[in-house]
């Protein structure tokens, strides 16, 4: 009885998504998200919150492009189809990242951050200092709010893995591939804005 149903029931589905039915949406999320969450667990060596972050992912993805999905398999299949996809560019992205000074941000990077708690007076390099904290906090509002607690907890408050995977209410191994991740998301925002910054004075002159 459910192989006759599904179907009909996955085309109901998709037309209503198409029609932009919100309703839609949230059975959307309803129906597919534990089983592609759980697909991408199994495949993230148990990191629950990379394969939460692969699931979302996913199922935006999903609503995006539900117009090519024609039929041929169950929308699940098709779903997953695209979780599958989307791991394979995450965990390759992932371990480039891994590749790039895995615990250390650079000299020039930390010296930024730790600009954010910096309380010394010195009147002469105080705009300066404003100027480059409202950049490093631009750069850190653009990071997924996991990883950058997890960056502010390692760099700003001088916390261990342990203490940030404490604070997170995560394993260790869990908090090092937030961290991991956070501080290559960190210096990749950073760096476009400094670029902007650079570009738009530039323009200026």
């Amino acid at each position: 009885m459910l192989t006759t149903k599904q179907p009909n029931h996955d085309s109901s589905l998709q037309r209503r998504l198409l029609r932009g039915d919100e309703s839609a949406f949230e059975r959307f999320f309803e129906e597919h998200h534990p089983a592609v969450y759980r697909f991408a667990l199994g495949r993230c060596n148990g990191d629950r919150d990379l394969a939460e972050e692969i699931a979302q992912l996913t199922l935006i993805k999903a609503i995006r492009k539900v117009h090519t999905w024609r039929g041929e398999a169950s929308l699940l299949t098709w779903v997953l189809t695209l979780c599958r996809h989307e791991l394979f560019d995450q965990l390759s992205a992932r371990q480039r990242h891994l590749e790039i000074a895995a615990d250390d941000l650079g000299p020039e990077l930390v010296a930024a951050l730790e600009s954010l708690s910096d309380s010394t007076a010195d009147p002469t390099r105080r705009l300066d200092r404003q100027e480059l904290s409202l950049q490093v906090r631009a750069a850190l509002d653009r990071l997924h709010p996991r990883q950058r607690l997890a960056v502010e907890g390692k760099y700003l408050e001088e916390l261990s893995v342990r203490e940030i995977a404490r604070q997170l209410e995560v394993s260790e191994k869990a908090a090092e591939s937030l961290l991991s991740r956070g501080r290559s998301a960190f210096r990749e925002a950073f760096l476009i804005l400094m670029a902007e910054e650079r570009r738009f004075a530039t323009q200026r002159t």
